[in-house]
């Protein structure tokens, strides 16, 4: 059977080659070929086309096939088929003309900082991608059938037993699977708790905390009132009619250390109180390096604590898993708003996690994060001690950043200096509440866990020649 046909100039009246190469057998064939010998002007408007017979003897293919290559053809308009006249290509059926062509170039790519020490990210080249990888594999390989249909909107179940265990050894949290619902992050959970109408405003958050949380808050309709900060933590006292506050007890972000025993107790004791709610950011609270890490305020009474936590800082942002330790009355609610399956969280990825936890990888994993973390820590200490004895580093018995405290007013200037250094970070003004009229001072956050360890040195020798003189 012939895969090509020439024409005469009897039939057409032009040399014309038809290609049948392709998917979808011979009738898809000559449909694309016709096309496209109509489309490049090979075929000119009003030119006839040969009768089914002749071309179909000529291609070595059916009569039929032919004729319904033909019929497409005319239905899409590339074709017109008058009695008598026979088959022509349609009058407006213009060629297209080639394009010039364009030099390809290579995307743009952005000019990213010569030094990274922005804060809430960890060193992603420490990504454990070969425990991850077995992990994954295990899950895979003992995965039912069901994992791969529509997802279960409180999380699997191997998840959550396993979230249960380690909250528990970990943080002293108190829970059951039924309790913990799976989300992808901390401001997924704000979303589905407030956008989702399960809890309502107003809410108590600290006046320095991450503006991306207050702005998802806002988009949800919620006013956030900011309780003042001294250093043992959240004002507790300073409460006002709201039932709910927002706290980082671990380690208050961005100012860094926990929160007093006793406002510990004395929150719980105003929720109860007041049937009011507690929303524990578990911010940090793997990552304490001088001491064991201080227990979720969660344990002290599971019926009046939301405990939500992710691995975006102790694994990898990437990673897209968080959850909720919820008290009983409020799983149904979240649930309804979750809907009928799960949309955000990949079912895959939270069996991996899964088995990470489950196997200890998760545990090897924080544990030589936390000495990393540490050695990062200290070197930033040394290298102010050495070259600005006079800038104080607050904030660093826990998490990934610290606060340098500057002399007064000198905050923008040093942001801007550390810019011309290449380096990318923020000063403490940016996490202030608008509302709030307290002040913390001048100061830089700096993110010591971003940079790789190659490129960690080079940052802290940048942001010593930023900092201003004494």
């Amino acid at each position: 059977m012939a895969t090509s046909w020439v024409n005469s100039a009897e039939r057409i009246g032009s040399d014309l080659h038809l290609e049948l190469t392709g998917p979808g057998g011979r009738r898809a064939a000559l449909i694309r070929a016709l096309r496209e010998a109509v489309r490049s002007g090979r075929l000119a408007p009003g030119t006839r086309l040969p009768p089914y017979r002749s071309l179909a003897a000529d291609l070595g293919v059916a009569r039929n096939t032919v004729a319904d290559a033909y019929a497409e053809l005319v239905a899409e308009g590339w074709l017109t088929a008058r009695q008598g006249s026979g088959t022509r290509v349609a009058e407006r059926a213009e060629p297209l003309r080639p394009a010039a062509r364009v030099p390809r170039k290579a995307p743009a790519r952005t000019q990213g900082p010569r030094h990274d020490l922005r804060q809430g990210t960890p060193d992603t080249s420490a990504f454990p991608r070969t425990a991850w990888l077995a992990s994954y594999r295990r899950a895979l390989q003992q995965a039912p059938n069901e994992v791969f249909g529509p997802g279960d909107p409180a999380g699997r179940t191997e998840l959550r037993e396993a979230l249960t265990e380690y909250l528990a050894r970990a943080r002293g949290v108190r829970t059951a699977p039924g309790r913990i619902v799976i989300c992808s992050g901390f401001a997924h959970a704000l979303r589905l708790l407030f956008g989702g109408g399960v809890l309502r405003g107003p809410l108590a958050v600290e006046a320095y905390g991450l503006k991306f949380h207050r702005q998802v808050l806002t988009a949800a309709g919620v006013r956030t009132v900011p309780l003042p900060l001294d250093e043992h933590g959240a004002r507790i006292d300073r409460l006002g009619r709201e039932r709910a506050v927002l706290l980082t007890p671990a380690h208050q972000f961005p100012t860094g250390g926990p929160l007093h025993p006793a406002r510990r107790a004395a929150v719980i004791d105003w929720a109860r109180a007041r049937g009011g709610l507690v929303l524990e950011d578990d911010y940090d609270g793997e990552f304490r390096y001088d001491r064991k890490p201080v227990g979720a305020v969660q344990g002290l009474d599971p019926e009046h604590v939301i405990h939500i936590g992710s691995v975006s800082k102790s694994l990898s942002p990437a990673v897209r898993l968080g959850w909720m330790v919820l008290p009983e009355r409020y799983v149904a609610a979240v649930l309804a708003v979750k809907g009928d399956r799960e949309a955000w969280a990949s079912v895959l990825d939270q069996l991996s996690l899964a088995d990470f936890v489950a196997s200890g990888a998760y545990d090897r994993h924080v544990r030589r994060m936390r000495q990393r973390y540490r050695g990062r820590r200290d070197r930033l200490v040394a290298a102010l001690a050495e070259h600005a004895p006079h800038i104080e580093a607050t904030g660093i018995a826990a998490g990934l950043h610290a606060v340098l405290r500057l002399p007064p007013g000198t905050e923008a200037s040093t942001v801007k200096a550390a810019a011309w250094q290449g380096i990318a970070l923020d000063g403490l003004g940016a996490f202030r509440h608008p509302d709030t009229d307290m002040a913390a001072g001048d100061g830089l956050v700096v993110g010591y866990a971003t940079p790789s360890e190659h490129a960690y040195g080079p940052a802290l020798e940048a942001l010593c020649r930023a900092l201003p003189p004494p």
